[in-house]
């Protein structure tokens, strides 16, 4: 018999590259276009293992169902696992998870949203198809000799911080575990992060979200920043408190914002929705805004990356199997 696994969330593009990497390890793989949820749950039952995404939320009794049912373990085919209660999940289900499917597609995107907001592309682009050539309100500033703050040093961010000294900008980062040696080969300085809104013409989060990050930036925080601050979110959407946000915004104490995360985004990102009306209205407020750049949630979206997430979810799924280390394995004594 075949390992049977249940495939919540799916589009297009994860069928066809786990489709691809399967054929190496022949698994019975049913693909389920919808999020895993409290009424759908049934669908997993008879399976040996459930494979979901960021926006799929198990809480303690769905992985009670999911015990039930015969599921031996929850394979996340991403890096961020604050969507699962890893502590309901003890004893009975294991958790494996893909920690750095792409820390240069992320970076790379990253810096993409520095740049568009920094010399207005965005609008440019809309300007010139209407035949409007004009520069005013298109003015950028040179990136090299401002200084970048990046929060979080672990894969991503050290990737970015490569980037960014590559344009010559002074980099302060933060980091509960200090990495001297890179620090030292990079030219980058760990600062408090008193220090890193105080110094930072632009900030980057690219740490993971904890109790200790959640709404990391806030009114509070923003009032420490530099006027005119631009802030860019890679990481999770709760790094933001998006109503202090959009005030800061709307006082030009943040003079610009890159978005590929949103608080409130399992209801809209990775769907198309635009046959119909957008009900959030915080996120409808800022997409007005000309100096905010949104994209669902696509900084990992790159060829390698979905390759990636597929060998790295389908190899956790062989360790199990196999009864080897799981060495990608998230729990909650581990936290």
């Amino acid at each position: 018999m075949k390992l049977k696994v249940a495939f919540f969330d799916t589009k297009p593009y994860d069928k066809e590259s786990f489709n691809e990497i399967n054929k190496s390890f022949n698994y019975d793989i049913t693909y389920f276009r919808y999020h895993l949820t409290p009424d759908n749950i049934v669908l997993a039952q008879g399976f040996d293992v459930v494979v979901v995404f960021v926006n799929d939320i198990i809480s303690d009794a769905m992985m009670d169902k999911l015990a039930d049912y015969g599921v031996k373990l929850i394979a996340l085919r991403c890096s961020g696992y604050n969507n699962i209660d890893l502590k309901a999940a003890l004893g009975k289900i294991k958790i494996v998870r893909v920690p750095a499917y792409s820390p240069n597609a992320i970076a790379e995107h990253t810096v993409a949203l520095m740049l568009s907001l920094n010399r207005k592309i965005h609008r440019a682009y809309f300007r010139t198809r209407d035949s409007n050539f004009s520069l005013q309100g298109l003015l950028g500033f040179n990136m090299s000799g401002k200084t970048a703050g990046v929060i979080g040093t672990g894969r991503i961010g050290k990737a970015l911080i490569k980037i960014l000294r590559g344009f010559e900008m002074k980099v302060v980062a933060y980091d509960k575990f200090i990495d001297a040696d890179f620090a030292r080969e990079n030219q980058v300085e760990y600062v408090e992060l008193d220090e890193l809104f105080r110094q930072s013409d632009i900030i980057s989060l690219n740490c993971p979200l904890t109790k200790e990050t959640e709404y990391l930036i806030n009114r509070e925080s923003i009032g420490r920043m530099k006027k005119g601050v631009m802030i860019i979110n890679t990481g999770r959407g709760k790094l933001i408190k998006t109503s202090d946000l959009i005030q800061a915004l709307k006082k030009g104490r943040v003079g610009s914002a890159g978005l590929d995360v949103y608080e409130e985004e399992s209801k809209f990102f990775f769907e198309d929705l635009s046959d119909r009306v957008l009900t959030d209205d915080v996120l409808a407020r800022l997409l007005t805004f000309n100096n905010v750049i949104i994209t669902s949630h696509q900084g990992f979206f790159t060829r390698e990356a979905l390759q990636n997430i597929a060998s790295t979810t389908l190899q956790n799924i062989r360790d199990f199997l196999d009864n080897r280390k799981l060495v990608n394995e998230v729990c909650y004594k581990c936290q």
